[in-house]
């Protein structure tokens, strides 16, 4: 049976525990409400850990003063259940007097530099800093070896990474692939506010980013192609927050030859659920 802890201390005498004997401990940290694509997290830190464990903590510090912190679904018993079956050891479940002591307000904040100030970023401000220092804590509440991300939050991928290399926590970062819907809509604990009207048109947006990449790979400029994606998703009843394409740091890209990487990404507002969702591939 999967342990359940909220103490600090016993988290980190099991973890060293562990450690003791020479096991491997993995990590996924969430904010639970877990669905298929959370299990998956946990199954892929299981291939490249002895022992997994996996947080459920609702972070303030990331929520945006008109976002859906207070109505953010809470459903610990079934996140319990769902993360045994997946495979999990432990399940970590701090309050937030345990992760921020001081208080939120108090609490010593993490800003990471350049990949933060664009896209989600620049329509979020005060997002990233609120995961960089919720990660940060719970990395070294947790002291893991590996930590698996999902590629769904790309841009939250790429700001862990910085994150562990600059401050040089001695943790793999092992990215996870999106799982979708059969329909291709990327599984979300959001997903369940769309109403049954919006539900298949949510499945658009993939359908969108897959015209992103052929326009590009038949030549399109990257500008236009930006641009006309903006435009169907509002055709079809989105509110867009950015339809982009860039190279896998996140910078504008360049005018590219065949092979180049690049991400397209899309953020947009359907009804009052907001969804994101991104496509790699190469030109």
């Amino acid at each position: 049976m999967i342990e359940i802890v909220s103490d600090l201390a016993a988290l980190r005498a099991r973890v060293q525990a562990w450690t003791r004997e020479g096991l491997r401990v993995g990590f996924v940290p969430t904010m639970g409400n877990l669905h298929a694509g959370h299990h998956s997290l946990i199954e892929l830190a299981r291939r490249h850990a002895d022992r997994v464990v996996a947080s459920v903590f609702v972070n303030p510090t990331q929520f945006g003063p008109n976002e859906d912190f207070a109505r953010y679904p809470r459903t610990p018993e079934a996140d319990a259940a769902g993360l045994h079956s997946a495979g999990c050891d432990l399940l970590w479940l701090p309050t937030v007097e345990t992760m921020y002591p001081f208080g939120v307000d108090g609490t010593v904040q993490i800003r990471v530099p350049r990949v933060t100030e664009t896209l989600e970023g620049a329509h979020r401000p005060g997002h990233f800093d609120g995961v960089a220092t919720v990660v940060a804590r719970l990395f070294h509440q947790v002291r893991p070896d590996v930590a698996v991300f999902g590629r769904k939050d790309y841009q939250q991928l790429a700001v862990i990474r910085y994150l562990v290399r600059d401050l040089a926590f001695p943790i793999e970062i092992v990215a996870a692939p999106t799982l979708r819907e059969s329909d291709g809509l990327a599984m979300s604990s959001r997903n369940q506010y769309l109403s049954e009207s919006e539900r298949p048109q949510a499945a658009r947006i993939q359908q969108c980013l897959q015209w992103m990449r052929e326009a590009l790979r038949a030549g399109e400029a990257r500008e236009a192609v930006e641009a006309q994606a903006a435009a169907r998703l509002t055709e079809a009843g989105f509110a867009i927050d950015y339809a982009a394409v860039r190279a896998p740091d996140l910078s504008l890209p360049e005018a590219g030859a065949d092979g180049a990487a690049r991400v397209a990404l899309i953020a947009a507002k359907l009804g009052r659920t907001r969804l994101i969702d991104n496509l790699e591939f190469e030109l």
